[in-house]
């Protein structure tokens, strides 16, 4: 059982609830976050080892998420895997400081072992 704790942050509460129920028995903690607008809050109080982060969510979109963590010395070095459906999705992410790119519909195999790589590095 790992004791590590996995933030997700995605305004589809589908991809949300499956994420949290496939990470959750590869033995993470899970913080949901559906409303982007809380994710600091959330991340200062949760201090996760790991964010999976949407791209496109209402309000505060994943990469205006991402550079506002990459400009704060406490986060900076934060890992962050962004999942999102868009074609232009993976240019976004590593412009914005992203550790990893995941499109949407992603391989949940997949997945679960780029977190396990993640986390253990």
């Amino acid at each position: 059982m790992s004791n590590k704790t996995i933030l997700i942050c995605d305004d589809d509460e589908g991809i949300l609830d499956m994420l949290e129920l496939i990470l959750e028995e590869t033995g993470y903690r899970i913080i949901p976050v559906k409303n982007s607008l809380h994710i600091y809050e959330e991340i200062e109080k949760e201090n996760p080892d790991l964010i999976l982060l949407d791209l496109w969510m209402p309000v505060l979109s994943g990469d205006q998420v991402l550079r506002t963590l990459r400009k704060n010395p406490e986060t900076k070095s934060l890992p962050v895997i962004v999942i999102s459906a868009s074609r232009e999705g993976e240019k976004i992410a590593n412009d914005a400081g992203a550790d990893l790119f995941l499109a949407k519909p992603f391989d949940l195999d997949n997945l679960v072992t780029t977190v396990q790589e993640i986390i253990a590095a």
